[in-house]
């Protein structure tokens, strides 16, 4: 296992056990190794909302579909 799946494991652990300071820092951790991808920049918008940081989830989650954005075809 590659140290991004190993951060990635490790932060979804943490936000599952509402550990969000350490699910914030392995997601920013990881972004810093793959900064393109999308589902990084989801989890840390899930991780930012939990923590009331509402605007910055926001633009992580624009970031990600910004990246792939998804429904491509839906009108």
């Amino acid at each position: 296992m590659s140290s991004i799946d190993e951060l990635t494991k490790t932060g979804k652990e943490c936000l599952e056990e509402g550990k969000f300071q350490d699910a914030l820092s392995c997601f920013e951790q990881s972004l810093v190794i793959e900064p393109d991808n999308p589902n990084l920049w989801n989890l840390k918008g899930v991780v930012l909302r939990s923590l009331g940081r509402y605007d910055e989830a926001s633009e992580c989650y624009n970031k990600s579909l910004e990246i792939d954005p998804r429904d491509k075809d839906s009108s």
